[in-house]
């Protein structure tokens, strides 16, 4: 079955290219789906720009966009199932954890529903004369290049796809060659729900071929890209030339910083939380514990215990806790950047390595890892792994923690543990990044602006200023009562 959806029509892609999709638990083949190239991205860019100019999505009224919004929702609850199975198989996560994905992606749809369907966005603006009718409006940016990852491959294209058809948008998504399956349901979902062809346009593919004309062509006027921070950079070199929007979420370096008053348990219990989820394929991840000396050899030591103990397996894997890695290039990657740590000085105090255990052979798992005795010189400190691999640092006061914290060039996420809540939000208030926790560990609910400080990023999703991204302000004057003004007699 054709796999590329362009202008209401799936199609094949046109140079006949296919990719392999294997689940990373095991090494098995999830399917064989067609690989796009330029000439399919031109054709879906093609597509989005005529059902924008031409087509009834971007005049729809506010109120009846929020209800396909709505449709959407309860389509993606009708399916949940099948999309957890499809996401686990990709991805190799646990099915327990897609199955709260698709709560949340449901979730996203109904909130980005009901807002779009409020409106009162535009408002009435005092010109200083009653012949004056002065307002601000909101109208759609236009063609919207949506660009996901493979970690959550359904929710971050939902926090792009909701707003950007909320706000009138159309669009072509290009998700992970890697992650392709829960996109190209979205798609059946979406036409099934009663969105126009040509309004919602699917390509799959590498970025190198795929994905650079959705940054280049002039004829896109806003890119939302969710990656890495050198591909980030590329998008921004690339969207410069016609002036695109763009916004950016490229991950973090996030810190969890545990004071010595803290609630042992609980922090303990996070700090492995923060960083183990998801073998640590979060952009939000706690990747860098900073813990108060007094506190930090029995803290970490209590960390270490319960990280050895922890079960790896693949997604349907009832006993396992977290699973393997997405790709052999990515552990690669991993086992590189242990290595640099150790070289650079810091103390191994467990995993460090792949399991041992024959049935997990043929996947691409990883030990849970800790490294102890960091300091911020050290590329490990610095660099993101994006995998299950907790970096410790020590601090004496607030003050140090601090500098410690914000000593990074990201800024997306962080975390503050203590019992002195005046203290706790004075850190909070200091930390330069977009999203803080205090006494916990990633929660996040689609009322709440998501997006980072820094390289991490620009521009927010989720929220309010989430729909706003892809909306651009007009301001509207009317004179009532025109009059000749004669400046020229």
């Amino acid at each position: 079955m054709p796999e590329l959806f362009i202008g209401g029509q799936w199609t094949t892609a046109v140079d006949g290219q296919v990719r392999e999709i294997r689940c990373p638990a095991d090494n098995t083949l999830v399917a064989t789906v067609d690989e796009a190239g330029p000439k399919d991205a031109a054709a879906a860019i093609a597509a989005a720009r005529e059902a924008f100019d031409h087509g009834p999505w971007p005049d729809t009224p506010a109120a009846e966009r929020g209800r396909l919004l709505l449709r959407v929702a309860d389509l993606l609850e009708r399916d949940k199932d099948a999309l957890a199975r499809a996401e686990s198989l990709d991805t190799g996560k646990r099915l327990v954890e897609s199955e709260y994905d698709m709560d949340d992606i449901a979730n996203c749809f109904r909130y980005f529903g009901n807002l779009t369907a409020a409106g009162g966005s535009d408002r009435i603006v005092d010109a200083g004369s009653p012949e004056v009718d002065s307002r601000v409006v909101h109208e759609p940016v236009g063609v919207c290049s949506l660009i996901t990852p493979w970690n959550y491959p359904l929710l971050q294209t939902a926090w792009k796809v909701a707003p950007a058809l909320g706000a009138g948008n159309t669009f072509v998504l290009k998700p992970s060659e890697l992650t392709p399956h829960t996109a190209i349901i979205l798609m059946r979902l979406l036409a099934e729900a009663g969105l126009p062809d040509g309004a919602a346009n699917l390509i799959l593919g590498a970025g190198p071929t795929a994905g650079a004309p959705l940054s280049e062509d002039r004829r896109v006027d806003l890119v939302s890209f969710t990656g890495g921070l050198v591909t980030g950079r590329r998008i921004m070199a690339a969207a410069a030339p016609t002036v695109k929007k763009v916004a950016l979420e490229l991950g973090g370096k996030n810190p969890n910083i545990v004071f010595a008053d803290a609630d042992f348990e609980a922090a303990v219990d996070y700090a492995l939380m923060a960083i183990f989820l998801h073998s640590g394929q979060v952009c939000s991840a706690g990747a860098r514990l900073l813990v108060q000396d007094d506190l930090h050899d029995a803290f970490v030591d209590a960390v270490v215990e319960r990280a050895r103990r922890i079960p790896l397996g693949g997604p349907f894997d009832e006993h396992a806790r977290t699973g393997p890695l997405i790709s052999a290039a990515h552990r690669d990657k991993v086992e590189a950047y242990v290595a640099a740590g150790l070289a650079e000085g810091a103390v191994l105090r467990c995993g460090g390595t792949r399991p041992d255990d024959p049935a997990l052979r043929d996947g691409y798992y990883y030990l849970p890892t800790v490294l102890d005795e960091c300091t911020p010189s050290m590329s490990v400190v610095a660099d993101e792994s994006f995998g299950p691999v907790l970096t410790v640092e020590r601090f004496r006061d607030e003050e140090e923690a601090l500098t410690l914290a914000n000593g990074t060039v990201y800024g997306l996420a962080g975390a503050v543990w203590s019992q002195d809540i005046g203290k706790a939000q004075r850190v909070a208030n200091r930390l330069r990044a977009g999203t803080v926790w205090i006494n916990d560990f990633h929660p996040y609910v689609p009322q709440a602006e998501w997006g980072g400080m820094k390289q991490s990023g620009f521009g927010r999703e989720l929220g309010p200023a989430g729909l706003a991204e892809y909306q651009e302000a007009k301001h509207v004057w009317r004179n009532l009562a025109p009059t000749p003004q004669r400046w020229f007699e």
